[in-house]
């Protein structure tokens, strides 16, 4: 699992959508907080079925694989449904096909195929591609009904699960906004343990602010999840998400950022060069910050929740919040300091790029002010602080480095920082690394193909991206 990778600053709130080989289009939403992650935003980002039909077609690579715990080892590869030409133009259609490698190896060797005859092992092999569980598909359907709308439309089924999963998307661009309408069945969320939960229905829609050179920007939110939560995987947990509980969800935020250059190079490219990605040719120390208000408000199954997040909120007294007979209203600040730094044009044969870069989100102003006070209140008395309050203070630390290795190849590290409070010491420690290999389609201006791998979640994918910093 992994956030897509993304050195962009707004990527903590707006972009939400994780990368995954679970499921066969790539992608899972974070379960929301409190009141953050919010919307469905995306970015620019091609489907899962046109990657692999990009990698097909002009990389010469006739199968993406991916790997998962449970699954082990898959290989994918996409048919492009023949259309009329007319119509090709304006809509995409493909069959996306995954075979089990290692479900296939294992069922042979635990029913001993490969100590028959010739003519039986071929036959049981036979037998064996035949069996559903080796196999998943996806159908998908893209079109683009007017310049500004797109209509996603997707049918996944896999022999091992009994339900399969469909999900409608609707894209519309208007001259300042992006509206994203989204229904799916089940749909897949990824929790911060990284548990998988499959929710039966759950309905979106997400108006966003695009302003051009704008440091203001807003979002409209609704979310709708109808039925019962159950996890996937056998690993079990204290109990389910509060905000994946059955109800109706409306979030609305609104955020400044701002961009400070400590230091940008002037120094010319070389002539002549273009470098291996656009995007990442300007070096820089830089420091940005997004400070911003939510106000979200809840309907349905409110009292269930509200149980559940104050087992896991015990700071939430400078919170604006107002709970009815089946509704609940709150209001909150949030904040991202990110600092980043690079070396190098990314023009040079060898080490001409080195990116650093660290961010610091605080999800919740209230419980950031609670255990601030709470902290003071313990310094005044001369008493040790205790674990809440730190954990209350310490923001969700993330750090990336990226590295050229030689050409268009890079290396890049990503992970986490958290706080160790089971002694007074107060230790950091990394968790959760994301391990990638970039490579950077120069002809394009700015695309990388992505390998990565967690050795967490136990997963690795490969995906293209195009313009994503």
């Amino acid at each position: 699992m992994m956030k897509k990778l993304r050195w962009a600053i707004d990527s903590g709130f707006w972009d939400l959508d994780l990368s995954t080989p679970v499921t066969l289009d790539g992608r899972a939403r974070p379960v929301p907080g409190d009141a953050l992650p919010l919307g469905l935003s995306r970015g620019a980002k091609l489907s899962r079925p046109k990657q692999i039909d990009f990698f097909q077609r002009f990389m010469a690579v006739p199968f993406v694989p991916s790997f998962t715990s449970d699954r082990g080892l898959s290989l994918q590869r996409v048919l492009s449904l023949p259309l009329p030409s007319p119509i090709a133009e304006r809509w995409f259609a493909t069959l996306l096909g995954q075979f089990k490698i290692h479900k296939f190896l294992t069922s042979i060797k635990n029913n001993g195929t490969m100590q028959q005859s010739e003519t039986s092992k071929l036959q049981g092999i036979i037998t064996y591609l035949s069996e559903k569980s080796l196999y998943a598909l996806n159908l998908t359907s893209e079109l683009l009904a007017t310049p500004e709308d797109t209509l996603y439309f997707s049918f996944e089924a896999d022999g091992e699960y009994k339900n399969s999963r469909k999900k409608l998307v609707l894209h519309h661009k208007f001259p300042h906004h992006n509206l994203t309408v989204e229904a799916a069945g089940p749909e897949l969320f990824v929790d911060q343990d990284g548990n998988y939960w499959n929710v039966p229905f759950a309905a979106a829609a997400d108006l966003a602010s695009v302003v051009p050179d704008s440091d203001i920007s807003y979002h409209i939110f609704i979310n709708h999840v109808v039925g019962s939560p159950w996890q996937i995987g056998d690993e079990s947990t204290s109990g389910k998400p509060a905000t994946l509980l059955p109800g109706l969800c409306a979030k609305c935020a609104v955020s400044v950022k701002k961009n400070i250059d400590i230091w940008r190079s002037e120094v010319p490219k070389l002539k002549m060069v273009q470098p291996y990605d656009i995007f990442l040719s300007n070096p820089h120390i830089s420091v940005s910050g997004i400070l911003g208000t939510v106000v979200s408000g809840s309907l349905g199954n409110v009292s269930s929740r509200e149980k559940e997040e104050e087992k896991s909120h015990l700071f939430n007294a400078f919170g604006l919040h107002a709970q009815g007979l089946n509704l609940s209203t709150s209001a909150d600040l949030f904040a991202t300091v990110v600092f980043s730094a690079q070396y190098g044009n990314f023009q040079r044969l060898l080490l001409d790029l080195t990116r650093f870069n660290v961010r610091m989100d605080f999800p919740s102003g209230s419980k950031f002010l609670s255990g601030a006070t709470r902290m003071a209140y313990d310094l005044y008395n001369c008493q040790a602080w205790g674990p809440e309050a730190v954990n209350a203070v310490y923001p969700n630390t993330s750090l990336s480095f990226q590295q050229q290795i030689v050409g268009p190849f890079s290396l890049r590290v990503d992970s986490t920082v958290e706080l160790d409070v089971k002694n007074s010491k107060w230790h950091p420690k990394i968790t959760n690394p994301v391990f990638a290999v970039e490579y950077a389609l120069q002809v394009l201006g700015s695309a990388k193909a992505v390998a990565w791998y967690s050795p967490k979640q136990r997963e690795f994918m490969i995906e293209l991206r195009f313009f994503e910093t």
